[in-house]
């Protein structure tokens, strides 16, 4: 039996954070911004494959095409990789400052409790597609199974679960070349289009209805995302990167996050391209091949978003070297110091103006102009999050998880068993 502190150390403070992880968080609110809205176009008719109408002008073309290769199933594995890596980030710093690893494990696991509980309400309240619920179900399991783990065990299990998407994406690509081959007729399918419950979440004009959608199909996407191989693959190698502290120390990690910005990038939009291309109808391709592109096309989003999220690590590494900050990066890092608070003020703002039981906008605009109107959206969320940096605020969504999450941190520390070695 030996004596370690039970007790936890306060959220991280201003001094502590690193550029680059919050360089990443705000720009990925306007990316989140252009992937949502689509869903909002609730009067177009869509295929199956996405929240795209399948017609539109010429620049709602080009929009389309835009979205589908670099927004489209890119966006969210980028999040769960910022996710896995906040995540261990805040566990070690809790035993390094002191802390016993299950009482950091168990901080972690009522963060996560609360992020369902913001999840569901944010559903039933405004947006369909809620990540938060998502998230805070994968961090209760991989939290439960890798924080106390040690780094190469890490490292092995997001190898594992990298491979596996590698190998299927493969397997993807290998069956749309053998479905082109076959006969035209030959399992000839359709995209089921989507589904009434989750268009109604959008189109329903009445705001009980509508929040009746929302809330039957909001356990789906939780454990569906959550769960699925895409999400708990780019978390684990977020918790591998961070173990590394690879985002808050890229100068060391340069050729790193160079390779993996290169090849992640090129692989989630390559493997996009043939889907975008056939839904602007600039190629024409079969329903089975089709289907398999887009198998591949949404395995490979963990590489795109992994690619990103390398990319403003070298950004933010470049940005360091400077003396002053500038402006433009001082208000995306104001944003990303406050992403869970602009990214439900998003919904606040859209779902009113947007949804056919608000003002219903959303029915009568395009793909381009929904576009600019996501932009206008985010640059909302700038504006609100430099007022609060300015005043030295945090977000209010901020305040209170954490409050939430932190409500012991004031505990004396107590004499607890000494932690058994993890391997």
């Amino acid at each position: 039996m030996s004596t370690t502190a039970a007790a936890y150390r306060g959220p991280v403070r201003a001094d502590e954070r690193a550029l680059a992880p919050d360089l990443a968080r705000g720009f990925m609110l306007l990316l989140i911004a252009l992937a949502n809205t689509p869903w909002y176009l609730w009067a177009a008719e869509k295929s199956g494959y996405g929240a795209h109408p399948v017609d539109g002008t010429a620049l709602d073309r080009v929009v389309q095409f835009v979205l589908t290769v670099a927004v489209d199933g890119r966006i969210y594995p980028m999040f769960a990789f910022l996710f896995g890596y906040g995540m261990m980030r805040t566990f070690d710093r809790q035993v390094e400052a002191g802390a016993d690893t299950r009482a950091a494990a168990r901080l972690l696991r009522r963060r996560h409790l609360w992020l369902i509980v913001f999840g569901f309400v944010h559903a039933a309240l405004l947006f369909m597609g809620d990540i938060l619920g998502a998230y805070g179900v994968a961090g209760l399991v991989l939290g439960g199974l890798f924080l106390r783990r040690t780094e190469r065990t890490i490292r092995v299990w997001a190898g594992v679960l990298g491979g596996v998407l590698v190998l299927l994406s493969a397997l993807a690509l290998v069956g749309a070349a053998l479905a082109a081959m076959a006969p035209a007729d030959a399992g000839a399918a359709t995209a089921a289009g989507i589904p009434d419950v989750i268009r109604g979440s959008f189109a329903n004009p009445s705001p009980v209805g509508a929040a009746l959608n929302r809330i039957s199909v909001w356990p789906v996407i939780v454990f569906g995302q959550g769960l699925a191989l895409i999400v708990p693959a780019a978390i684990l190698l977020g918790m591998a990167a961070a173990r590394r502290r690879v985002l808050e120390r890229p100068g060391g990690h340069v050729r790193l996050l160079a390779w993996t910005a290169v090849v992640g990038v090129a692989v989630g939009w390559g493997t996009a391209v043939p889907s975008a291309l056939d839904h602007i109808g600039a190629v024409d391709i079969a329903a089975g091949p089709l289907g398999a592109l887009e198998g591949a096309r949404q395995l490979a989003g963990v590489f795109g978003g992994v690619g990103y999220v390398a990319l403003f690590g070298l950004i933010g590494h470049l940005l360091s070297r400077r003396s002053r900050t500038g402006p433009l990066t001082y208000a995306v890092t104001a944003v990303g110091q406050r992403s869970m608070t602009c990214y439900l003020t998003q919904s606040v703002i859209c779902a009113p103006v947007l949804a056919a039981w608000g003002l219903g906008l959303g029915g009568v605009l395009g793909s381009a102009s929904m576009a600019a109107f996501a932009v206008g959206v985010w640059l909302v969320t700038v504006a609100l999050a430099v007022a609060l940096r300015r005043a030295g605020r945090r977000g209010p969504a901020e305040v209170l998880l954490r409050r939430l999450t932190y409500r012991r941190a004031a505990a004396a520390p107590v004499a607890v068993p000494a932690p058994e070695a993890t391997r």
